[in-house]
């Protein structure tokens, strides 16, 4: 498996180098002949001591590249040979520290500048790769080693600049500061120009470089050519190097036979440089050339490089290379490996070279054709195929091709398209792939079971068929998987029980089975002492019963996600004080699930590692007492529980400087003291009953939610200063005071702003400047007035406008038609007046789905012109909407993103509602309680996708146009309460949608409507119309019933009664309608008037994240 030892790659490639000058070096041995001096076996204690042990630290080794990491330090023990102690290296005659190999040693913490590691004075090879240093600036003294010939600090998490000092290092042979593939950090090293000048002329010996993934962008490519002519490998993977390629570099390197220069260059390599380049390069053996723009070399040009019979590995990804790939390339009797992905404009040719020694092929992101694949099963030594995101042209399903690869060890498929996209199944035959180590098929499309077959493949190490629609039960041939580390079958639909076998998987270090339909009980093999797993994410299924206790004795584990299941019964923190390396466990969301603390006097115990707890909705009471040591922490979920009181002072410090998300939401918080976290992102304070001023959140938080509490005064302008917040939400409080203009300095930042229902009044200030980025903007349920201002206009990204229950006048302000992105707009219950014309331009609201006008003073006709407009209301599909919410997208930390829903106040079937989620595919016109006259126009029967129509209580004319039969999505129609005459559209019977039916209090006569919805509707849809006749009303129909009565009694008034009627909704087929199923979630009922706070069902749509390498794994996503 070439690519699983890929970070390993370059000390292999070392080892030559060493041969050379081992003899010079003096053997150690586990019996020197000198002990080891005491000054430098305190230096070492000192130096073990300034870390913790942490598997974290070093979990790239475990998880990826196989090596098996474990704490070297801990047999350091005082009183004894520090000659002996593993990872330590002596010279045999003085007793000299000269070795130190702390490579995959967990070592976690910040590097001291002072460190004693720098007295050992005597060192020749210091190793302290893939451990986590924090991002501590690398010190300069590591330039102080005189005798250093190897300097490994790959993978280690230094940041800051590489020190000058390192150029003292005259006679190091090799120097790496890589990161691997894939892994590289947010905050690299950075090598400066001065600092590289100085490193190239001073390290004359060095034959190994590697420098992946550190900052280079300031160093000009020319300078490569001062590399010491001596350097057999160079490693130079995304470096951030600019402008054009360096054509004469490997000239002054004759001795290379590795090079990489991946993602580097922003200036295509043109056909005469790229000839330059490797033109007389017979001692490369591998070259790496990924990312740099390529279209201008023709393939052909690579069989004119003078590569002789050297060349090993040649990987040209993502170059755009374009035209006919020489097939000869294939003959190379030492190619091993050659990779191509990336490059769509290239053609393969078919493979006929059964004699072949290619063992890595890598066509990811490629249109591969039938043919081609077929020759690819005479490649008979092929160990390692990578496919992934590839199109197989012809659409036949899994190729059966591949069955004929007997040596094959690797096979990545993630997100290929097997059947043109549709489904396919994964066949038997699989089973007979006997040497396969590493299988993924994630997001393939896959359907039907999981094959039984695949307990054949009993090298197996890595199985990924995740993000599929496998149905069925997870096969219990698995379990014959006995070498099996890394098992991910989740974001499927299997069901039914984990095989419970004691001895199942033995080696298994990851599970995830989360998001699929498994039930029954937690097995117990899970979580015993003998366990190997260290990653277990089994959330979102319908397990049930206990949390097996056994689980305190799994002292390895790093990774537990039991959340959203059907756990029950009472846990104690207490059972998860041993484990100490836990670094994520989440909980939340088992109905039945109750943490406790049974014995506070005993709890002293932490989880020091922790860094993201989640015991939403556990019936918490309190903050959990073991986080008082998690210095670390980034992410803590508490919400939905019964914490109650102020946030403990002792929190303060619990990830202070690391705490990116918190949500308490949903407790009983009274008061917020302070907030100390610096580095949080996303605050949830929501639904508490927190009283006082508006607390202000730390300056780079970018969502802040603090809705439905007890907050009064007014808002501070204090919370402008946080000029990072995209999502503000101060919803359902007591705020007083005006709307502060300083939240116009927030408009280049600001997504979402929520001020409703509070108590503000005053007139809206005109804070909108013309880069303001708002998508969501509610006032509505305050006591604003005055005109609206116009600078709204400048919101081009606007989707929802609330503005609903205020005391804002003036005209309909038809400019907001023209905001191409808004669907949501709610001008309800306000004092506008006057009559809306509509504009001639055919855009204007071309995209709203929600438009409300009801209880203002408009009048004049129907706006006919707008609503002719309304093109999202027309043949809309559920493909297209695909069942989810209005929303933003906020940010993204850890490997997640949060997502922000919009909320919105509007009467469905006559109740008022707060839809704290819109269904997109909510599509309604209220225009009701206003003075408009005229009649309904015939065009809004186009409105096909239209669910709710409410006209009523106005002074409308005319007959019911026949066209709103057309309205085949209806769900409510009201148009009661108006002075509409003649029949009742026979056509309205063919809405099978209908639920809610109100024509009362017109002049309409004439034989109500038999069949379908009709038979459902009560006498109080009609009444007041004293002409109807017929079901459901009292009056039979007769030949003298068909002529309208003369004089019908009207309302109070003698017009717009506002008298409430009776609803009634109906269950009887699709009567309920899609809208009001899904809406209905819970109630609360308010003084004065009814009001439904309704939660829609959440359906979220997991998308699986590119995978561009083997061993690149991503995580699950996290929701606010």
């Amino acid at each position: 498996m070439l690519s699983l030892l890929k970070a390993y790659h370059n000390f292999l490639l070392l080892a030559l180098f060493f041969l050379s000058f081992e003899a010079n070096l003096p053997s150690s041995s586990s019996s020197p002949t000198h002990l080891c001096s005491q000054t430098e076996a305190t230096a070492l204690i000192q130096f073990k001591t300034s870390f913790s042990i942490d598997s974290v630290a070093s979990s790239y080794c475990d998880d990826v590249a196989g090596t098996k990491s474990y704490a070297k330090t801990e047999s350091w023990k005082e009183g004894t040979d520090c000659c002996s102690w593993d990872g330590v290296s002596c010279d045999e005659k003085k007793g000299q520290v000269i070795g130190l190999d702390l490579n995959c040693s967990r070592l976690y913490g910040t590097f001291s500048s002072n460190s004693t590691l720098f007295h050992l004075h005597h060192l020749r090879e210091l190793n302290l790769a893939f451990n986590y240093f924090n991002h501590s600036k690398m010190p300069s003294k590591f330039g102080g080693f005189p005798n250093l010939v190897y300097l490994n600090l790959s993978s280690s998490f230094f940041g800051g600049q590489v020190p000058l000092e390192v150029s003292h290092l005259s006679k190091l042979v090799s120097l790496d500061l890589s990161w691997p593939e894939n892994y590289y950090p947010d905050q690299p090293l950075v090598l400066d120009k001065d600092t590289f000048k100085r490193l190239v002329g001073n390290l004359t010996q060095v034959r190994g470089l590697f420098l992946d993934g550190v900052d280079m962008s300031s160093i000009n490519p020319s300078a490569l050519m001062n590399l010491s002519s001596s350097l057999r490998s160079l490693s130079l993977r995304l470096c951030g190097l600019r402008g054009k390629f360096p054509s004469e570099v490997l000239h002054h390197l004759p001795k290379l036979f590795s090079l990489d220069l991946s993602w580097n260059f922003d200036e295509p390599l043109d056909k005469v440089t790229f000839e330059r380049l490797v033109g007389n390069q017979t001692e490369l053996r591998d070259l790496s050339l990924d990312g740099i723009n390529m279209s201008s070399v023709t393939p052909n040009a690579l069989m004119k490089l003078n590569l002789s019979s050297s060349l090993r590995s040649l990987s040209l990804e993502d170059c755009d290379l374009r035209g006919d790939f020489p097939e000869n390339v294939f003959q190379r009797p030492k190619l091993k490996s050659l990779k191509l992905g990336g490059n769509q404009n290239l053609n393969l040719p078919k493979l006929n070279h059964s004699s072949s020694n290619l063992q890595v092929l890598g066509l990811s992101e490629m249109s591969i054709s039938t043919g081609l694949l077929d020759s690819i099963s005479s490649l008979q030594s092929l160990k390692d195929l990578i496919l992934y995101d590839a199109s197989f042209l012809g659409g036949g399903g899994f190729p059966l091709s591949i069955m004929n690869l007997s040596s094959l060890e690797v096979l990545n498929a993630d997100g290929a398209q097997f059947s043109g996209g549709l489904s396919t199944v994964l066949p038997d035959s699989i089973g007979n792939l006997v040497s396969l180590q590493y299988l993924s098929l994630s997001g393939c499309s896959m359907t039907g079971s999981i094959p039984i077959s695949l307990g054949n493949l009993s090298q197996l190490r890595v199985l990924e068929l995740s993000f599929n629609q496998f149905r069925g039960q997870i096969p219990s041939s698995l379990t014959n998987l006995r070498k099996l580390t890394y098992l991910d079958l989740g974001y499927n639909q299997l069901e039914g029980r984990i095989p419970d076998e004691v001895n199942a998987f033995p080696n298994l270090i990851f599970l995830r089975l989360s998001s699929n339909l498994l039930n029954g009980t937690l097995p117990s093999w899970l979580f015993t002492a003998s366990s190997s797993l260290r990653y277990i994410d089994l959330s979102h299924n319908q397990f049930s019963g206990p949390i097996p206790s056994s689980i305190s004795q799994q002292l390895n584990l790093v990774y537990l996600r039991l959340s959203y299941n059907n756990l029950s019964g009472v846990v104690e923190y207490e059972m998860f004080s041993k484990l100490q390396n836990l670094t994520i466990l989440d909980l939340s969301y088992n109905r039945d699930l109750s943490l406790i603390n049974s014995n506070p006097s005993s709890a002293d115990y932490t989880l020091p590692n922790l860094r993201y707890l989640g015991l939403a909705s556990c019936k918490v009471t309190e903050f959990p007492p073991f986080l008082k040591a998690s210095k670390g922490l980034e992410s803590l979920d508490l919400s939905n529980n019964r914490i109650q009181g102020k946030i403990p002072k002792w929190m303060w410090d619990v990830g202070k400087d690391s705490l990116t998300y918190l949500n308490l939401s949903h407790n009983s918080l009274t008061q917020v003291e302070h907030l100390p976290w610096t580095g949080i992102e996303a605050l949830d304070l929501s639904s508490n009953v927190i009283h006082g001023d508006l607390p202000i959140p730390p300056y780079g938080t970018s969502v802040f939610f603090i809705s439905n509490n007890s907050l009064s005064g007014e808002i501070s302008s204090l919370i402008c200063n946080v000029t990072s917040l995209e999502n503000l939400d101060l919803s359902h409080n007591n705020l007083s005071g005006v709307v502060p203009h300083c939240l116009g300095d927030l408009s280049s930042s600001l997504l979402m702003l929520n001020l409703g229902v509070n108590k503000l009044y005053g007139i809206i200030p005109p804070i909108f400047a013309e880069y303001c980025r708002l998508s969501f903007l509610n006032l509505n349920g305050n006591q604003l007035e005055g005109p609206l201002p116009r600078s709204i206009h400048n919101c081009r990204q606007l989707q929802v406008l609330d503005l609903g229950n205020n005391k804002i006048n003036g005209t309909f302000p038809h400019w907001l038609g023209s905001l191409p992105n808004l669907q949501a707009l709610v001008l309800k219950s306000n004092r506008f007046h006057g009559s809306i014309i509509g504009t001639r331009s055919d855009r204007s609201f071309s995209n709203i789905q929600i438009f409300d006008l009801s209880s203002n003073h408009f009048s004049g006709p129907l706006p006919v012109r707008y609503i002719q407009n309304f093109k999202a209301m027309i043949n809309l599909t559920k493909d297209e909407i695909a069942a989810s919410y209005m929303g933003t997208l906020n940010f993204s930390y850890s490997g997640s993103y949060s997502y922000s829903y919009y909320s919105i106040e509007i009467s469905i079937k006559g109740q008022e509602m707060e839809l704290l989620k819109i269904f997109t595919m909510l599509t309604t016109i209220d225009l009701s309680n206003n003075k408009f006259q005229g009649e309904i126009p015939m065009v809004i029967g186009k409105l096909n996708s239209l669910k709710g129509l409410n006209l009523s209580h106005n002074n409308l004319s005319g007959c019911i146009p026949s066209s709103i039969g057309d309205l085949v999505s209806l769900e409510w129609l009201d148009l009661s309460s108006n002075k509409l005459v003649g029949k009742i559209p026979q056509s309205l019977v063919d809405l099978t949608s209908l639920s809610v039916l109100n024509l009362s209090k017109n002049q309409l006569h004439g034989q109500i409507p038999q069949g379908k919805q009709f038979n459902t509707f009560g006498n109080d849809s009609y009444e007041g119309n004293m002409g109807l006749c017929g079901f459901p009303v009292s009056k039979g129909c007769s030949n003298n019933n068909e002529t309208p009565p003369s004089n019908l009694p009207r309302g109070n008034d003698g017009s717009n009664s506002n008298i409430t009627f009776g609803w009634k909704e109906v269950s009887i087929g699709n009567g309920c309608g899609l809208v009001f199923g899904l809406a209905v979630g819970y109630v609360v009922f308010q003084t004065g008037k009814p009001k439904w706070f309704v939660t829609l069902v959440e359906d979220m749509q997991h998308k699986r994240r590119k995978k561009p390498k083997i061993g690149n794994r991503s995580g699950g996503r996290r929701r606010i």
